[in-house]
């Protein structure tokens, strides 16, 4: 029979862990509980990490008890990930505040732990694409909102700088080394160098240039 661990987070070092560590409690022994003050939004923190490294590290047969998803990451997706991870490793993820995570399983029956995981990861998918959708959305909607310049640029009202990113302009030896690339003196390789610019800038300013000599 595996161990079973708690885990509780906040984001800030001024918030209280205790609210979730009385809940895990019910579980879990309290000397089982990792905590850690630290964001949500990556997986770097020194608590969530020693239960997939080390000496505490949970394995096959174990279940880890959360109070709710966003204790793993507040990203979604992030979370979703991280669902399938533990899924993966075969181990037991069980959120207090979701109830069909928490039923018992009798022995014959580990299906229905994968079934309840494939549906939670499924709920997080659909989540996770929909606030991709919904800021995707709020992006456009804030851009639209913003003053046109007399360049035809809008700009930001809190920075007055143009949004998007600036125009790229051509060197001012381009002609010279895209017609030495097109008489296949030197490779396209050879010409970013020279030209000091990146393969999706010299391709964007190499088919730009093109449709403009046609």
């Amino acid at each position: 029979m595996g161990k079973s661990v708690g885990y509780a987070r906040v984001s800030t070092r001024e918030q209280n862990l205790n609210t979730q560590i009385i809940a895990l409690k019910q579980f879990v022994s309290e000397d089982m509980i990792v905590t850690d003050k630290a964001t949500g939004a990556n997986l770097d923190r020194i608590g969530y990490q020693s239960l997939k490294v080390g000496i505490g590290k949970l394995v096959k047969g174990d279940t880890l008890y959360i109070k709710s998803i966003d204790r793993l990451s507040r990203n979604k997706e992030q979370a979703k990930e991280e669902l399938k991870y533990f899924q993966s490793i075969g181990v037991r993820v069980k959120v207090l505040d979701i109830p069909t995570t928490m039923v018992d399983i009798q022995n014959g029956k580990e299906w229905v732990i994968d079934m309840v995981n494939n549906i939670l990861i499924e709920v997080l998918s659909s989540i996770a694409e929909n606030e991709r959708t919904t800021i995707k959305q709020r992006q456009a909607e804030g851009i639209q909102s913003m003053p046109i310049g007399i360049d035809g640029k809008r700009y930001s009202t809190k920075t007055k700088k143009p949004i998007g990113r600036p125009n790229i302009t051509y060197p001012s030896n381009w002609i010279e080394i895209y017609n030495q690339w097109q008489a296949k003196q030197i490779t396209a390789t050879r010409a970013m160098q020279i030209l000091g610019l990146k393969r999706n800038s010299f391709y964007k300013l190499a088919n730009a240039y093109a449709d403009k000599i046609q």
